[in-house]
This record gives structure tokens, C-alpha cells and sequence, in this order.
């Protein structure tokens, strides 16, 4: 069988139909790629906008803690310094209170031999300075408004003394204390070695000591914060 050599228009006609198909693979190709780049776009565009959601909450995140840790702090310096200017207040209000004392009983000092309640504090101070120390010789000093009201209690104490324990006591009377104490009196041996202090000034710090818990707690109510009581 012999084959027809194509004429130019069929040659034409040929060429059109291969580019055709050529156009049409092409067409097809490019919408395969621009789906794929839209695919790859869209995939790629979530990536970071995830990515960039995460960073931006994690920045929110320790935005957050930080002011969190900043109130606290704020809170507990506020607290601290409410709770030191209250203990300031109370340790000023123990203070006048203390104060108080001390004037009613530099009052009662003052008052000498007038007053029937100082001679005989006194006269049981010197009986307790006497039993403490012990001795056939006792010095007492006082201030010297004090002397002689300091003497006639002490005549009294060492014959208390003398009842209790049936020692006798000789007993000097040394004014020297300072004039702006608030009275009272100081035992010493004769060796100078033992001295029993209950001068008013002594004997009210050692009851601010012992007492100041009971104080506090009778003024400001029981502390939550301690367990145990002694």
C-alpha cells in the first residue's frame, strides 16, 4: 500500500493539532503546578501563622508570670510594711504603757517616809536582799532622799530577818545611787562580791521582761503565729 505524501494544508493542519495538544499539556501542567503552589502556600502559611501564634503566646505566657510575680511582690511588700508599722504601733503603745509605770512609781518613791506603801516595798526588798545574801554585814544603798526612810525599813527588815532565820544582820545605809532613779534599793556583801539590785528601775525591766508576752497577748490577742507558750 503507498503512502500519500500530505499536501501544506494538511501539514498545517497537523501542526495546529500538535500544538494544540502541546498548548493543552501545558495548560494542564501550569494548573498542576498552581494548585500545588497553592497547596504548598496554604500548608506553608499555617506553618508560621501557628508558629507565630505560638510565639506570641509564649511572649503573652511570661508577660502573664511576670506581672503575676510583680503583684506578689507589690502584695507582700505592702503586707511586710503594714505588718511593721502595726508592730511599731504596739511597740510604741508597750513603751508608753511602760512609760506610765515608771512615772507612778518614781510618784510613789517620791513620797518617802510619807508614804506607807514605799517604806514598806522597801522594808520587803531589804528582807529579800538579806535572805539572798546571807551575810552578818549588809551595805544598802539608796539615793539619798531615800536614806532615811531607807534606814527605818531596814531596822524593821533585820529584825524580820532575824524572825525568819535567827541571824542577825548590821546594815549600812550608803546613799549614792543616782537621783534620777525611781527609788528602791541595792544589797551589797561586805567583800563587795555578791549585790542583789531592786532598785524599782531593775525590778520593773526584769517585769517587762517576763511579763511582756502575757502583756502582748492581754493588749493585742493571742500571736497565730506562735505554737507554744512557755
Amino acid at each position: 500500500m503507498s503512502t500519500r505524501a500530505l499536501n501544506d494544508d494538511e501539514v498545517l493542519s497537523e501542526m495546529n493539532k500538535m500544538v494544540a495538544f502541546i498548548n493543552q499539556e501545558a495548560r494542564e501542567k501550569a494548573r498542576e503546578i498552581q494548585v500545588k503552589a497553592d497547596e504548598e502556600f496554604a500548608i506553608e502559611k499555617a506553618r508560621l501563622v501557628k508558629q507565630e501564634q505560638q510565639s506570641i503566646d509564649a511572649q503573652y505566657e511570661k508577660k502573664r508570670k511576670g506581672a503575676e510575680v510583680s503583684q506578689k511582690i507589690a502584695q507582700s511588700t505592702l503586707t511586710n510594711r503594714s505588718r511593721l508599722k502595726l508592730l511599731h504601733k504596739r511597740e510604741e503603745h508597750l513603751q508608753d504603757l511602760f512609760s506610765v509605770a515608771r512615772t507612778e512609781l518614781a510618784q510613789l518613791a517620791s513620797k518617802g517616809s510619807d508614804s506607807g506603801a514605799y517604806t514598806q516595798f522597801l522594808e520587803g526588798v531589804i528582807v529579800q536582799g538579806f535572805l539572798q545574801v546571807m551575810e552578818p554585814k549588809v551595805l544598802i544603798h539608796t539615793r539619798t532622799q531615800d536614806a532615811e526612810v531607807a534606814k527605818q525599813a531596814a531596822e524593821a527588815a533585820s529584825q524580820t530577818y532575824n524572825d525568819l532565820t535567827g541571824l542577825s544582820v548590821e546594815f549600812e545605809i550608803v546613799p549614792d545611787l543616782g537621783e534620777d532613779g525611781a527609788g528602791g534599793v541595792k544589797l551589797v556583801n561586805a567583800s563587795h562580791r555578791i549585790t542583789v539590785d531592786n532598785t524599782l528601775d531593775e525590778r520593773l525591766r526584769l517585769l517587762e521582761d517576763r511579763m511582756l508576752p502575757e502583756i502582748r497577748r492581754d493588749l493585742f490577742g493571742a500571736n497565730e503565729n506562735r505554737k507554744f507558750y512557755t
